[in-house]
């Protein structure tokens, strides 16, 4: 493995191995990062984004954290695979930025989903956006009519993969090209169904 400038020192090289794939971490922002790469070659600060390498100098990876109490290399490190980074560079490139799907709705927290429903597998749409994606495809949130709360539609699956919760959502939506559809798999009313939404780009 190549670092990229650790402790402000160039050229410098690391060895190890992948020690599991699919490896989820969060983000400074809280938010999940799934599907990265775990290696035990030293991965220490500054060594972020410099290129992880297989024995044949092929890119697999770009190094992106550590897991470490004291914040030096403790042989558990992450990098994001190269196929994520192939998918999302080039957006940076021509636009500046990375443009991620809009579903036009906002789910229902867990803790309002269990405490007004009881417990509930899948995400549960809270507010539908008025003219978005969710609206168009025919999603229903949560409504109330008189003293009755009524449950929006709890969705389960994506393209045929479950998702439990929103991040899982966004990890699947976000792997799809823009302006592709997507299939939910919802319960509405205790009944089954699929219902297809448009991916379009979010909106500044």
């Amino acid at each position: 493995m190549l670092s990229d400038l650790p402790f402000g020192l160039d050229q410098t090289l690391t060895t190890g191995v992948v020690s599991a794939l699919g490896r989820e971490i969060q983000s400074v922002t809280r938010r999940r990062i799934a599907g990265v790469i775990q290696t035990d070659a030293a991965i220490n600060p500054g060594n972020s984004g410099g290129p992880l390498l297989d024995s044949a100098g092929r890119l697999i990876g770009v190094n992106t954290a550590i897991q470490s109490p004291s914040g030096a290399s403790a042989g558990i490190g992450f990098a994001v695979p190269v196929d994520t980074v192939n998918r999302v560079v080039p957006q940076l490139i021509a636009r500046g930025r990375l443009e991620r799907p809009d579903l036009g709705f906002e789910p229902l927290a867990p803790r309002l989903v269990e405490r007004t429903f009881g417990a509930q597998k899948g995400i549960m749409v809270g507010k539908v956006a008025r003219g978005g994606a969710a609206a168009r495809a025919g999603l229903q949130g949560v409504t109330v009519d008189g003293r009755h709360v009524l449950a929006g539609d709890l969705i389960q699956a994506v393209n045929g993969k479950a998702v439990d919760d929103w991040d899982a959502l966004l990890d699947v939506v976000e792997a799809l090209p823009l302006g592709s559809s997507a299939t939910l798999d919802i319960t509405r009313e205790g009944r089954k169904q699929k219902i297809n939404i448009r991916l379009e780009a979010a909106r500044d």
